[in-house]
């Protein structure tokens, strides 16, 4: 996860900015004064100067943003870069020119020679592609890092998934309800012992592709309904409204299912009693929004941090792969209803996407 927030990063950029030019203009008056050219007009050519500098690398920033080029591969960008670079080196030697002119320092014959408007521009477009290699080498790393990251918490995830399915308790009931199946009603102890393979596989074999799509994601959360079904009976009842466009949206894998299963393990299996675990996703827009209803209640303080990971890990892959463009809260909808609702959006790259391709 990143650690400095949206308002830090701007506020340090700014600082990089403006003194990084800043600091550009002192070494051109530091180069005037050894050309024993220094006076009142260099030190304004040099402010206004880096002050254009400022501007119109920040503009091409915003288009950099705008147009999503950290998202293109390597060789996608480096013409679209080098021709905006080109488009800035000749504003930028028109901006020079009116510079010199507003302070009556213009010189016909010397400024419009030939070999130093070649080496004015020469010199601009390295000064921009400089900058902006700093740029996307910054964001490539920065990039990188966050997919190293999503790369550990993902094998966390697993581990926590394995603790979790394949604790003794969890077989045991499991089992247990499928040797009662066995005798009362042989084909489907069959049908139960094939759901709780699936869960185990799922759990042991998690893709390794960052997401997966909705449809298989909700092929685990049945059978592993089905399997709870068993040992709860009447106590669990089931219901699903989904959406049929939702089923080739992406999704992190094994996200949902523990999020059902954290709904009947903190929830359902608490109340004598009962209750119902409802799964609903519908498309909004270009947002996949899922909600998840359990009858209980919702109090933080019960889920103790090392027994929480489900929660826990949700948000941290969410902003991993997402940024804040993706929604997870989790509130008591009444008295007895707990909702989770997840909101991923379906029309960005994720975060961790291929870095270097």
């Amino acid at each position: 996860m990143n650690l400095l927030s949206g308002m830090s990063k701007k506020r340090i950029y700014w600082m990089l900015q403006i003194g990084g030019w800043m600091l550009f203009a002192a070494i051109n008056l530091f180069l005037t004064y050894l050309q024993h050219n220094l006076n009142i007009y260099s030190f304004f050519y040099a402010v206004l100067l880096s002050g254009w500098f400022i501007v119109s690398t920040h503009i091409f920033r915003h288009f950099i943003q705008r147009w999503k080029w950290l998202e293109l591969r390597v060789n996608a960008i480096i013409i679209k870069v080098l021709l905006f670079i080109a488009v800035l080196t000749v504003t930028n030697f028109m901006v020079h020119l009116l510079i010199l002119i507003s302070l009556g320092v213009f010189n016909y014959e010397y400024d419009l020679d030939p070999s130093i408007i070649g080496a004015n521009v020469l010199s601009t477009f390295f000064i921009y592609f400089a900058w902006a290699l700093i740029y996307f080498i910054y964001h490539y790393f920065e990039r990188y890092n966050t997919a190293l990251k999503y790369e550990a918490l993902k094998n966390e995830v697993e581990l926590n998934n394995l603790k979790t399915q394949l604790n003794p308790h969890f077989i045991f009931n499991a089992l247990n309800s499928i040797r009662a199946l066995v005798d009362e009603n042989p084909q489907k102890a069959k049908e139960a012992i094939t759901q709780l393979s699936s869960i185990l596989r799922s759990s042991l074999v998690i893709s390794r592709n960052k997401l997966t799509s909705f449809a298989d994601e909700l092929n685990a959360v049945r059978d592993y309904l089905d399997l709870e079904s068993m040992r709860f009976e009447e106590r669990l009842k089931v219901r699903f409204d989904i959406d049929p466009g939702t089923l080739n949206c992406m999704v992190p894998p094994m996200m949902v299912q523990t999020l059902v299963e954290n709904g009947i393990k903190h929830g359902i299996s608490r109340l004598k009693e009962g209750g119902i675990i409802s799964l609903e996703a519908k498309m909004e827009k270009s947002m996949l929004k899922i909600k998840i209803r359990n009858n209980g209640h919702y109090n933080s303080h019960d889920i103790k941090p090392n027994k929480g990971f489900g929660l826990e890990n949700t948000v941290k892959r969410l902003k991993l792969l997402y940024g804040n463009s993706a929604l997870f809260r989790i509130t008591n909808e009444n008295q007895n209803t707990v909702l989770t609702e997840i909101r991923l959006p379906q029309n960005v790259e994720v975060a961790h996407a291929d870095i270097l391709r």
